[in-house]
C-alpha cells in the first residue's frame, strides 16, 4: 500500500510536500494559461484532464493521516491574488456552457441541485491551493499540507469533483451527440420528427459548443 495513506508513519511529511505541491502547481499553471484563451478549442478537454489529476492529489491527502500544524495559529501567508480576471476569463471563454446544475451533498436527502459555474468553482480552487502554496513557498511543508488537506475537505474537494462531473457530462453530450437539454426542439419549425429533432439538437450542439471548445463527437 502507498505510503501516503491512512495512518502513514513512514514518509517524510517534506517528501510528500514536494509531491503535491509538483501536482498543484501544475494544475495552477495550466488553468491559468487556458484562462488566457490563446487556446480555446482545446479548452474543455484540457480542463477535464487537469482537474482529474488535480483530484488524485486531492485523494492523496485525504486518505492521508491528519496532518498537525507546527504552530497553534496560522502564519500569515500575505495577501491573497486576486482570482477575479482569471474567473470573468474562463466565463467568457465557456459561455454558454459555464452553468451546470449541483447538488451539494449526496448524502443529504430532498436537497434540490442548484446553479452552479465552472468559472467560480475553478477560480474558488485556485484561490485555496493559492493560500497553501504560500506556505509551501516559505518553507512551511507541514503548514501547506495540512492546509490543502484542510481545504480539500471542507472546500476544494467537494467543487473540483462538482466541476469534473461537470466537464466530463458535457465531454459525454458532444462525444456522444447527445443534445442537452436545453437544446432539444431546436428548429421546430421544420417539419421534422421527434428524432430528427433530437439529432438536429445534437448536431447543433457540436458545431456550436463542442468544436469552438475542442470537443468532437466519436466517429
Amino acid at each position: 500500500m502507498s505510503d501516503a495513506t491512512l495512518h502513514s508513519k513512514t514518509q517524510s511529511p517534506d517528501d510528500f510536500a514536494v509531491q503535491v505541491a509538483d501536482q498543484i502547481e501544475s494544475f495552477l499553471v495550466a488553468v491559468t494559461e487556458v484562462a488566457r484563451g490563446d487556446e480555446p478549442d482545446s479548452a474543455v478537454p484540457f480542463l477535464l484532464l487537469e482537474v482529474s489529476q488535480l483530484l488524485l492529489a486531492g485523494g492523496r491527502l485525504g486518505a492521508h493521516e491528519d496532518f498537525v500544524p507546527e504552530e497553534r495559529y496560522e502564519p500569515d501567508p500575505g495577501p491573497e491574488p486576486d482570482v477575479d480576471d482569471l474567473r470573468e476569463r474562463l466565463a467568457r471563454m465557456l459561455d454558454p456552457v459555464d452553468v451546470y446544475s449541483e447538488v451539494f451533498d449526496p448524502y443529504e436527502p430532498r436537497k434540490a441541485p442548484v446553479p452552479a459555474r465552472i468559472s467560480d468553482d475553478l477560480a474558488d480552487v485556485i484561490a485555496d491551493l493559492r493560500h497553501g502554496m504560500a506556505h509551501y513557498r516559505a518553507g512551511r511543508s507541514v503548514e501547506a499540507l495540512w492546509w490543502w488537506q484542510f481545504s480539500y475537505f471542507s472546500n476544494w474537494g467537494s467543487t473540483a469533483s462538482a466541476t469534473l462531473r461537470a466537464l466530463q457530462s458535457l465531454v459525454a453530450h458532444v462525444r456522444l451527440n447527445q443534445p442537452l437539454d436545453e437544446l432539444d426542439g431546436l428548429d421546430t419549425d421544420q417539419d421534422l420528427g421527434e428524432d430528427a429533432l433530437a439529432e438536429e439538437a445534437g448536431r447543433v450542439m457540436v458545431e456550436e459548443i463542442g468544436l469552438p471548445l475542442g470537443v468532437r463527437p466519436v466517429r
